[in-house]
């Protein structure tokens, strides 16, 4: 296990298992298909994954191997960034009323829309899913996305 690995297991904690469960119960299927669910099968998988809290300005505490690549963050930089920052400033409205459909619904799956990475580089999203992080209790933890198709527009 590398340090960015170790790093980000650590910041996601029980919520890790969540990102795989609460999607799991809101989609009908798993997260990582024909692969059992674990710290390593999350990091290394193709799909590009990120997770969010509840803060008011929700931080990401969690972003795969892939997700850090495609966003162009370093795991110590993704921990100190709010979520918002994956939209540039004209997209955030867009974004915003995602998230709020997501916390009414649920999930919402075949989402695109524009992202920037953290060295301002474009791409364009295809059909992400996103959805709450909910524990077997109801409390809601974060939310959640998960792709592997986009686009660089830069």
């Amino acid at each position: 296990m590398d340090e960015a690995e170790r790093l980000m297991a650590a910041s996601a904690g029980r919520r890790l298992v969540l990102i795989a469960d609460s999607f799991a119960r809101l989609a009908g299927r798993p997260l990582l298909a024909g692969a059992p669910v674990s710290a390593y099968a999350l990091w290394t998988t193709p799909l590009a994954i990120l997770a969010h809290g509840m803060q008011p300005d929700p931080l990401f505490f969690y972003a795969n191997l892939r997700a850090l690549e495609l966003f162009e963050f370093t795991a110590e930089q993704l921990l100190e960034t709010p979520s918002r920052l994956s939209a540039e400033t004209p997209e955030r409205a867009a974004r915003a009323r995602l998230l709020d459909e997501v916390r009414r619904r649920g999930i919402i799956e075949d989402y695109t829309g524009v992202r920037v990475s953290a060295t301002g580089r474009r791409f364009l999203i295809e059909r992400a899913s996103v959805w709450n992080l909910i524990d077997e209790a109801g409390e809601v933890h974060g939310q959640a996305a998960a792709f592997d198709t986009w686009v660089r527009l830069d």
